[in-house]
């Protein structure tokens, strides 16, 4: 193995070990702290690695782990369900965006064929950096995070065209291609055989994934063999990067696919733990090797050069971001932050510029010049976006901000998340017993009028880990979690203090099924005992005693509680679910009837 790449490797992992913590206090640290730590183990300054682009080569691979957990939290339903904005959204900001490049390349003196291998490579972002700030800020099932992913999806699959319409450019271009060793010679079928694999392939992967990998899965989580369980997701991961690399297609694209294909499976979750610490350190070493490909020599040599151009790009493709989020009726701040995140260039660019000169669609110093300017764009982003967390973001936030006092811990061994209709009663209930509680709500107006009863309750974002150190939950022994979209937040905080209990809010039966797969200490529907209190009026009202309608409805929910407990593990197998479910309806009505005739002849 290389020693320049286990030398990059050692400083990869010295400085995790320094800027994960960091990364705690301030969202995007870890990612600006890598970048720094690439541009000084890099070429430019110490030069411990001398040839950054073989790294980055290896680090994409955190991206692929990454497209494959997005995969799995996306259903083929869903994934239909956002074809307009997917085709739409992703479809205009990549053509607009590279009409636009081309056309200023055009006027600069490039030929038409460079000019447009240039808007194609400009006209990407960064999936790395932009689905790391969407899952770190938990903002994939919000408009601007729903967005965003449409956008980056559709550049993942348009990137695979972009490649192919390669040669054909360099034909409209005066000079010759440069010899390269990377994708130089096909890998795999071609003609009219590459359309019946390809075809092949997805269905393949389709089936697979349906009819063997569950069962697959079943068997060695029998074997309770942990290390066989994470071999086997590895593996899935790069066999359908793999699939897509002989194809000549995105191995991340092939990643997404496998993890939309398992989102149903009830093995789902663990599959996310097991690849999840591979997926963010790769991603670290991503994040490094872009900051080693940075030559800050050449920037030096040409400041004004590169630093025009970067500022020139980030500024058009925001604009053209605004316009099409306008266009598509996004409200201004999700409008704002979309752009922002989407405004760089993207790590698929370099592919592009290797794959372009190559074939003499671009003159080498003009890929050297570009390359620059998309390395700078990314390591720029993270900056672009804390500003715009301390600039723009709390002009939206004025009113709220400046409801409620922000959290102080009070060392009480109770916080309940989300203080609405769930947590008033919870906290109630434990005033009366004198328990003191921590409340948080994100609700400025209803934080006012709870002043009124003289409730403290803090301001601030429950899904914020920050704010719930501050808010003392290291030294609190249960946290209540009573605000309704959860799961992510219940997984962090079981990540973060562990010690805790957790007692958690489930909307319906799926999410209970889904905090039972969490280990939550406990988890309850919002709804099911008030129906149950309704259903026990009704009983009485049609002449049931008040002891036989109160005994039922603790009966039912007992035996249901036992039910969900059975079977929560089929929740990714609805013909299964429905089959038990009828049996579990059957059985409840012969014990509620054998145990109230019981009750009735004294027996019980």
């Amino acid at each position: 193995m290389d020693g320049s790449f286990l030398l990059s490797v050692f400083i990869f992992l010295c400085a995790a070990c320094v800027l994960v913590p960091i990364s705690k206090l301030s969202g995007l640290g870890s990612v600006i702290g890598y970048l720094i730590a690439g541009v000084l183990i890099g070429p430019s300054v110490l030069g411990l690695i001398t040839d950054p682009i073989t790294i980055l080569h290896f680090a994409e691979f955190g991206v692929v782990m990454m497209l494959f957990l997005i995969g799995l939290e996306l259903q083929p339903r869903k994934l239909w369900a956002m074809r307009v904005k997917l085709l739409g959204l992703g479809g205009s900001q990549v053509g607009l965006t590279m009409i636009a490049i081309a056309g200023i390349a055009m006027i600069a003196g490039f030929s038409t064929g460079e000019a447009f291998a240039v808007g194609m490579a400009l006209a990407l972002s960064s999936t790395a950096i932009a689905l790391q700030t969407l899952q770190h800020r938990r903002l994939m099932a919000e408009p601007e995070g729903q967005n965003g992913f449409s956008v980056l999806l559709f550049q993942d699959v348009i990137v695979i065209a972009m490649i192919a319409m390669m040669p054909i450019l360099a034909t409209m271009t005066p000079f010759e291609g440069v010899a390269s060793d990377y994708g130089s010679e096909p890998h795999g079928p071609t003609g009219i055989w590459l359309g019946v694999a390809t075809i092949g392939v997805f269905v393949g992967m389709f089936l697979g994934g349906r009819y063997l990998l569950t069962p697959l899965f079943r068997i060695i989580a029998r074997s309770e063999v942990r290390e066989t369980f994470t071999a086997v997701s590895l593996l899935l991961v790069v066999g359908s990067a793999l699939l897509m690399n002989w194809l000549g297609l995105s191995p991340a694209l092939g990643a997404f696919i496998a993890g939309m294909v398992l989102a149903d499976s009830e093995y789902r979750h663990q599959l996310e733990r097991d690849i999840e610490p591979f997926k963010a350190l790769l991603l670290g070493l991503f994040f490094i090797s872009v900051g080693m490909s940075l030559d800050l020599f050449f920037i030096a040599s040409e400041p004004v050069l590169v630093i025009g151009l970067v500022i020139g790009l980030m500024a058009l493709k925001f604009i053209i971001l605004m316009g099409v989020g306008k266009m598509f009726g996004l409200a201004r701040k999700p409008r704002l932050f979309f752009s922002a995140l989407l405004c760089q260039a993207g790590e698929f660019g370099f592919v592009i510029f290797t794959f372009a000169t190559t074939e003499g669609a671009i003159r080498p110093e003009t890929a050297s010049v570009l390359t620059a300017v998309i390395a700078l764009s990314m390591a720029l982003t993270p900056l672009i976006l804390l500003l715009f967390d301390r600039m723009v973001l709390p002009r939206f936030n004025v009113a709220s901000s400046t409801t409620g006092e922000s959290p102080v811990n009070q060392h009480h061994p109770v916080i309940i998340l989300g203080y609405g209709r769930i947590g008033q009663i919870i906290g109630r209930l434990l005033e009366a017993q004198g328990i003191p509680t921590t409340l948080i709500d994100n609700n400025g107006d209803h934080i006012e009028f709870l002043k009124q009863f003289h409730h403290r309750v803090f301001y601030g974002d429950a899904t914020d880990m920050e704010l719930l150190r501050l808010a003392g939950a290291k030294d609190a022994s249960i946290i209540v979690v009573a605000i309704a979209n959860n799961t992510e937040l219940v997984r962090e905080i079981k990540a973060e203090y562990p010690h805790a209990k957790l007692i958690v809010r489930a909307r319906g039966r799926p999410h209970l099924f889904d905090l039972l797969a969490e280990e939550v200490h406990f988890a309850e529907r919002e709804t099911v005992r008030g129906a149950l209190a309704l259903g026990e009026a009704v009983l009485m009202a049609m002449g049931v005693n008040e002891e036989e309608a109160e005994m039922l409805a603790q009966r039912f929910l007992e035996l249901d509680f036992e039910n969900i407990q059975q079977t929560y593990h089929l929740r990714g197998d609805m013909g299964a679910l429905a089959e038990q479910s009828e049996k579990a309806r059957a059985l409840l009505k012969e014990t509620l009837e054998e145990e109230l005739k019981q009750r009735r002849t004294g027996k019980l």
